[in-house]
């Protein structure tokens, strides 16, 4: 069908000399893993600074957290084009909402609902953006500070968690995060447990490299650090003969 839809769309202009409709068929630069969790005072999120060119680390200091208004951060994977097109969706959402003035600004659950229609309706176009978002805020609230992080796909699927981790690290990180999270974690504590999971795909994950950024925000504002390295051990048995053991490897 998307095929057919391509081709009928470019036959006029073709004959007028132009391109035609086109769609995004395939992600080209990609972001991978983002791990974000709710601590004592508010959110925390991480990634590392690559992005891949199909299989190849082409890029190696791109930023995938931004801060979106006054409460709430951003981190995407997947198609790093189309987390600049939902960048600028945000500003504009962000410039309408100051304009009107009103002494209220929109917390990070109003933006999430607003990324959650963005999201299905690129899908239901057949024409998605290809990224999984995460985002993360505190707004004072009837009941105090209220933490908020939520994460949305594609395809639109969106939930609420006290902790995500989108690409790889939905299979490698959210089962460390399940057992070691806690509600009252400082931010200290907080850093120590993220870095574990990024840690852990960098040994797992061939697209991770060891260069990661954490941001963090509370009732004060966020707070996006410099990108820094981990500490490594490749030295183990496992990492020195991978094939030992395996039948069929080289």
């Amino acid at each position: 069908m998307e095929g057919s839809h391509a081709n009928a769309a470019s036959a006029p202009a073709a004959a007028g000399g132009g391109v035609g409709t086109q769609r995004t068929l395939n992600p080209y630069v990609t972001g991978n893993s983002v791990i974000a969790m709710k601590y004592k005072d508010g959110v925390i999120m991480a990634c590392d600074t690559g992005a891949s060119y199909g299989s190849t680390l082409r890029y190696k200091s791109v930023e995938r957290i931004k801060a979106v208004g006054k409460h709430s951060l951003i981190g995407a994977s997947g198609e790093f084009s189309d987390f600049q097109e939902i960048l600028r969706y945000l500003d504009e959402l962000t410039l309408s909402d100051h304009m009107w003035d009103d002494g209220n600004s929109l917390g990070p659950k109003e933006i999430h609902a607003y990324l959650t229609r963005v999201m299905y309706n690129r899908r239901n176009k057949f024409d998605p953006l290809w990224n999984s978002l995460v985002l993360g805020g505190v707004k004072k609230g009837p009941k105090g500070d209220e933490k908020y992080l939520g994460m949305v796909n594609m395809i639109g699927t969106h939930f609420e968690e006290n902790h995500i981790a989108t690409g790889f690290g939905n299979h490698m990180a959210v089962p460390i995060l399940r057992g070691e999270w806690r509600e009252d974690l400082t931010f200290e504590e907080a850093v120590k447990l993220i870095e574990k999971c990024l840690l852990v795909l960098l040994y797992r994950d061939r697209s991770s490299i060891n260069k990661f950024q954490i941001a963090k925000i509370t009732t004060e504002g966020s707070t996006i650090y410099q990108p820094y390295a981990l500490k490594t051990n490749w030295g183990f048995a496992a990492f020195e003969n991978p094939s030992q053991g395996a039948v069929g490897t080289w």
